[in-house]
C-alpha cells in the first residue's frame, strides 16, 4: 500500500476517534447534563472530525498535486540540452524519465541492486553498465545513461517529497485532533462552528463547476494560443483545405470540419425534433396512465445505450440500408448510384437523430406537463377544441423549455463522436450531398491526439484550437437558449 493511502487512512481514523472523544468530553464536562451544552453532542464530534480531517486532508490533495510539476521542473533542468532533440516534447522525455524510475522501482523489489546503489552514478560503488542493463531488462528496452541519472533524481526527489508530505500532513492532523477536542466545552459553541463549516463546504461545491469551466477554457486557450505561433490563423479560420501530414505544411483549416458538425448535427435534429416533440405531446397531452406508465421508460431507454453501440448499428445496418436504395447502380432501388459506401452523412444523421430522441421528448414531456392546468381549463372553456389548445396554448406557454431541450440536443449532437467515426467515415470537405462520407471536429481532435503525440508541432495542438472552437460554439448556442427563454417567459410570468 502507497504512502498517501496509508495517511489517508490514518487521517480519517484519527477524525473518527475525535468524533467520539469530543462528544463525551462534551458530556463528561457538562457533568452528564446535556442540557447544559450549547450543542448537541453530535455537533462536538463533527467539530472535531471536520478539524481533524478537512485541513490535512486539504495540504494533502494540494500536495499531490504541486510535488509532481516541482519534481519534474527540477529533474528536467539537470537533463542536457543537447540530450532532447530538436522538434522533440519535452513531456516525451519525462515519459521516459518516469518509465525508466519504475524499471528502477523493479530492479530494487527484485534485489538485483539495493536501494543505496540505485541512489547513485558512482563508478566505485555501482556498476553502471549492470544497472543500466538491469534497468533496461525492467523496462524492455535500452536505457540512456542520462535518462537513468535523471530517473534516479526523479525517484530521489519524490521520495524526498512524500517524507517531507507525512512530516507536514501528520502533524497538521495530530493538531486539529487535539485542539478540536480540548475545545469540547460546554461554552464552545459547536453547531456554529460546523454550520459555517458545511456552508464553506457548499460554497466550494457550487464554485467547482465555474473553476473547472475556467480550466478548461483557460488550458485549451494556452496550448491554442502555442499553435497559432506555429500555424498561421488565416488558414485556420478562412482556409478551405485540411490536409494533416505530420512533416511540415500542414493545411489546417477548420471550415471543412465545421461544415461536417453544422450539417450532420441539422440532419440529426432534422429526425430528432419532430418525433421527440410529437411523442412528448402524445404521452402528456392524450396518453392515458398504462401507456404512458409504460412507453416513456421505454423510449428513455434509447438515452443509456452506448454511442458505440449506435455507431456500431450505423456502420452495420443503417448504412447498407441505405446503399441498397440509392447505391450499386440498377442493383439499387431506384437504380442509379448515389451512394458508394456504407459511411455517409445521411447515415450518422439518422443514428444521431435516433439517439436524440428521448433527449427531446424526456425534457419537452416534463416541461409540457409543468404547464398549469388552468391555462387548459380556460382555453377547453372558450370552446377551443384540445389540438387547439395544445397548439395555441400549451406549446406557446412551454416554448422556452421546448427550445432549450432542443438546444441540449443541439450540444449533444454537436459533441458526438463514435456515431461520426463509424457512421460518416473520416473525410474532410465541403459538399452539400448527404450520401457522401464527411467528418467533424470531434474526431478530428481524437485523430490528432491519437498515438505518440508531439505537443510541440502544429499537427498536435490544433486539437486544442478545434476544441476551444467548438466550445465557443456549444457556448453561443447556450446564449441563445438563454435569450430565447427570457424573451417567451415573460409573457406567462
Amino acid at each position: 500500500m502507497s504512502t498517501t493511502s496509508l495517511l489517508v487512512i490514518a487521517i480519517l481514523i484519527l477524525a473518527t476517534l475525535g468524533y467520539f472523544l469530543a462528544g463525551k468530553r462534551a458530556i463528561s464536562t457538562a457533568g452528564g447534563d446535556r442540557r447544559k451544552l450549547h450543542s448537541l453532542p453530535v455537533y462536538y464530534g463533527s467539530n472535531a472530525a471536520m478539524f481533524t480531517a478537512i485541513p490535512a486532508l486539504g495540504v494533502l490533495l494540494i500536495w499531490l498535486l504541486a510535488q509532481p510539476m516541482l519534481v519534474e521542473r527540477n529533474v528536467l533542468s539537470t537533463i542536457p540540452d543537447k540530450f532532447i532533440p530538436e522538434g522533440s516534447s519535452i513531456g516525451l522525455v519525462m515519459s521516459d524519465v518516469r518509465r525508466v524510475a519504475d524499471g528502477l522501482e523493479v530492479v530494487v523489489s527484485t534485489g538485483i541492486l539495493s536501494q543505496n546503489e540505485t541512489l547513485k552514478l558512482d563508478t566505485e560503488q555501482t556498476d553502471i553498465r549492470a544497472l543500466l542493463a538491469g534497468v533496461g531488462a525492467a523496462v524492455g528496452s535500452d536505457v540512456q545513461p542520462e535518462v537513468l541519472e535523471a530517473a534516479q533524481n526523479y525517484r530521489a526527489q519524490t521520495k524526498m517529497g512524500q517524507l517531507w508530505m507525512v512530516l507536514i500532513v501528520a502533524p497538521l492532523a495530530l493538531i486539529g485532533f487535539a485542539l478540536s477536542v480540548l475545545a469540547a466545552k460546554p461554552t464552545f459553541r459547536a453547531r456554529n462552528t460546523v454550520e459555517r463549516g458545511i456552508l464553506a463546504l457548499l460554497v466550494l461545491a457550487a464554485s467547482l463547476a465555474i473553476l473547472t469551466t475556467i480550466g478548461i477554457v483557460f488550458s485549451m486557450l494556452f496550448e491554442s494560443i502555442n499553435f497559432f505561433k506555429l500555424h498561421p490563423w488565416t488558414d485556420f479560420f478562412f482556409g478551405g483545405l485540411w490536409a494533416p501530414n505530420f512533416r511540415g505544411d500542414s493545411d489546417l483549416s477548420i471550415l471543412p470540419l465545421l461544415w461536417g458538425t453544422i450539417y450532420i448535427s441539422i440532419i440529426a435534429l432534422i429526425v430528432a425534433v419532430p418525433v421527440g416533440l410529437f411523442a412528448a405531446i402524445y404521452l402528456s397531452e392524450y396518453a392515458g396512465p398504462r401507456v404512458r406508465a409504460f412507453a416513456k421508460p421505454l423510449l428513455e431507454i434509447l438515452a443509456g445505450i452506448p454511442t458505440i453501440v449506435y455507431g456500431l448499428f450505423a456502420l452495420l445496418t443503417v448504412g447498407p440500408a441505405l446503399v441498397r436504395v440509392f447505391g450499386r447502380g440498377e442493383e439499387g432501388l431506384l437504380g442509379v448510384e448515389w451512394m458508394s459506401g456504407a459511411t455517409a452523412v445521411l447515415t450518422a444523421g439518422l443514428v444521431m437523430g435516433i439517439m436524440l430522441i428521448p433527449f427531446v421528448s424526456s425534457l419537452s414531456d416534463d416541461i409540457i406537463n409543468a404547464v398549469p392546468q388552468s391555462l387548459r381549463d380556460g382555453s377547453l372553456g372558450l370552446g377551443a377544441t384540445p389540438s387547439e389548445t395544445i397548439r395555441q396554448v400549451v406549446l406557446p406557454a412551454a416554448l422556452p423549455g421546448i427550445v432549450g431541450a432542443v438546444l441540449l440536443a443541439a450540444s449533444r449532437a454537436i459533441g458526438e463522436t463514435m456515431i461520426v467515426v463509424l457512421g460518416a467515415g473520416a473525410i474532410a470537405k465541403f459538399s452539400a450531398n448527404p450520401l457522401e462520407a464527411m467528418t467533424t471536429i470531434t474526431t478530428r481532435i481524437v485523430s490528432q491526439l491519437t498515438g505518440d503525440t508531439d505537443f510541440a508541432s502544429p499537427e498536435t495542438l490544433v486539437a486544442f484550437a478545434l476544441g476551444l472552437t467548438l466550445f465557443v460554439l456549444t457556448l453561443g448556442l447556450n446564449v441563445i437558449a438563454l435569450y430565447i427563454v427570457r424573451k417567451y417567459r415573460e409573457q406567462y410570468d
